[in-house]
């Protein structure tokens, strides 16, 4: 299923997200801070760039971010709040009070907020663009124990930000 959305090149966007799942702590035995550039053109999800990292301090994630953010010409930054509350989005208006950021907090479980997600796999609605092979094992080997899916759960914030969303397309007929 993953080889089947690769791509090599993404259109222009008509909305595009970077989503952060931050870690509790930082340091080499920290859980890795996902950081993940998605798109959406259309009624289809462009997974663009993979920034996940471990040992970013809290500044460093914040730069990462929003350096992506400016790069990509981000409509805005979505972070999970769980593990940093308010200091997430002050981290992220420290390093630029301009940029828009939405904090959205885990209430259910990863993989009961990863299903409909994996749905849109399934119904052939996400491209990656280019090579994210770390986030790609995360995906395809992730049993729901272990370590925490830092790659996926940001994926999952992004694509569900930009396609489940209150914001999320809905069908239309275009006039020609």
């Amino acid at each position: 299923m993953i080889e089947a959305c690769h791509v090599d090149h993404a259109p222009e966007m008509d909305r595009l997200v970077i989503a952060i799942d931050p870690p509790a702590t930082a340091g080499a035995e920290a859980d890795e801070c996902g950081i993940i550039v998605a798109g959406r053109c259309g009624g289809i999800a462009y997974v663009m760039e993979d920034l996940s990292s471990r040992g970013l301090s809290p500044l460093d994630w914040g730069r990462r971010a929003v350096a992506a953010c400016h790069r990509h010409k981000a409509d805005r930054i979505v972070a999970e709040v769980n593990q940093g509350g308010d200091m997430v989005a002050a981290i992220l208006r420290q390093v630029d009070p301009t940029v828009p950021v939405r904090a959205v907090r885990a209430s259910r479980g990863k993989r009961v907020r990863a299903e409909p997600v994996a749905a849109l796999y399934e119904r052939g609605l996400v491209r990656h663009v280019g090579s994210l092979a770390k986030l790609e094992d995360q995906l395809v080997s992730w049993t729901g124990e272990g370590a925490s899916p830092d790659r996926l759960d940001a994926l999952v914030w992004a694509l569900t930000d930009l396609m489940l969303g209150a914001r999320a397309p809905d069908p239309t007929i275009r006039t020609i």
